[in-house]
């Protein structure tokens, strides 16, 4: 791959990244602390991210395999988010904030499958290559929560105009990106593509189908982190947690680099089991820890999330990319999308909001029993390390290219 192809793709990640985590992490902070919302009610805003990524993936994918070229509809959902950002930023009211939440993560959420896309179209081992480049979307993560935590607006609407400049900044660097005209093979409408049905047939496969119901059963519990870690730490006296939190995303760099040795040793199965091992540890970590003697703790949970997330959605992301046929790479990165930021994170959403009302006697950061939702969430967790143990049987790994297989495509 030319260099400078590398550096437009690695930009691509660190930019559409960055934008994602000007508003995420300090989301549940910003809707509970400033708009006094309820755990449930901020936990359904949440999931207009999971409702997002299980409709409009499927469409914008397909559109980019059938009609458009993808850096185009690229660029028309990074200028329409904007414009929706600065919105959310002048509204207070819950109905109205979720309406809003919800159109701008319908633009959003299909350029996770299509910035994977091009990248998987133009990279010569995916195994290898893709998780070098990936890793400069954690780079972008990492930036903008140390930009956030020194500016200390983890409790404003701040952060969704940071994101709203960002993303027009996203949309004008995707001119630059490579052209990936539709697929001609794929010029044929019907019914069945244009809902997304086309990828469905990737389910006919034993071992991808119980792929896709695990990805579903271990993405919630991931959510209960992402929600309310940094309401929590905010709650408790950590200072700074916003920018603590990007340690999380240090440790995804380096456990990135570290997934092409493991795609080569481990089994898909045993990748998810140790990623679910992995959460259900952090939270029982959550649960005890404290900003005083045991802030080791806290930073040991956060620190973790290098193997909970890298061993769920990179790992989908290439077994996906690998299962797919050519012709539905696009559809395909649609699909694991919905399974996991959709499906699995829009039941976590709702669970983890209507668990933390449960744990809540009252108004204020003392009323919530911090410890019980943390243990909740850690038994959870375990109860699907157990399930995926004795219902997940594919010894399937990711497949990489022999380096003589590598030198054929390369001549």
């Amino acid at each position: 791959m030319p260099l400078s192809l590398r550096i437009r793709l690695s930009l691509m990640m660190f930019l559409n990244y960055f934008v994602w985590g000007c508003w995420y992490v300090t989301l549940g902070t910003y809707l509970t602390t400033t708009l006094k919302f309820s755990g449930t009610q901020a936990g359904a805003v949440f999931g207009t991210t999971a409702l997002a990524s299980m409709i409009s993936p499927f469409f914008v994918g397909l559109i980019a395999d059938r009609y458009l070229a993808t850096e185009r509809v690229m660029i028309v959902l990074h200028l329409a988010g904007a414009v929706v950002l600065y919105s959310v930023a002048q509204v207070s009211g819950f109905g109205t904030v979720y309406g809003l939440m919800l159109l701008y993560c319908l633009f959003y959420f299909p350029t996770i499958a299509l910035t994977n896309s091009i990248t998987l179209r133009f990279v010569k081992d995916s195994g290898r290559d893709f998780p070098l480049i990936r890793f400069f979307g954690t780079f972008g993560w990492i930036a903008i929560g140390l930009i956030i935590g020194r500016m200390r607006i983890e409790t404003t609407a701040k952060p969704f105009l940071l994101a709203a400049g960002a993303s027009v900044v996203m949309a004008l660097f995707c001119l630059t990106l490579p052209h990936m005209p539709p697929v001609k093979e794929q010029k044929t409408f019907t019914l069945r593509g244009a809902l997304g049905f086309d990828a469905l047939v990737m389910l006919k496969t034993s071992s991808y189908r119980v792929f896709a119901v695990a990805s579903v059963l271990a993405c919630i519990p991931l959510t209960f982190y992402f929600s309310f870690t940094n309401k929590y730490l905010n709650d408790v006296g950590v200072v700074n947690a916003a920018g603590k939190m990007t340690l999380g995303q240090i440790s995804e760099v380096g456990m990135m680099l570290l997934m092409p040795f493991i795609f080569r040793r481990v089994t898909v199965k045993g990748i998810l089991l140790m990623g679910l091992v992995a959460w259900s540890a952090r939270y029982v970590l959550l649960a005890f820890g404290n900003p005083a003697d045991r802030m080791w703790m806290f930073y040991l949970a956060i620190l973790l999330h290098g193997v909970c997330y890298d061993f769920f959605f990179m790992t989908g992301q290439l077994y996906t990319d690998q299962q797919a046929p050519p012709h539905l790479r696009n559809a395909a990165q649609g699909f694991i999308t919905f399974v996991t930021y959709g499906v699995g994170m829009f039941i976590g959403s709702l669970l983890s909001g209507g668990a933390l009302d449960l744990f809540t006697t009252g108004t204020g950061a003392e009323k919530h029993n911090w410890m019980g939702f943390w243990l909740s969430s850690s038994a959870g967790a375990f109860v699907l390390v157990v399930l995926i143990a004795l219902f997940f049987r594919s010894k399937g790994k990711i497949q990489t290219p022999q380096p003589d297989e590598v030198l054929a495509t390369t001549l």
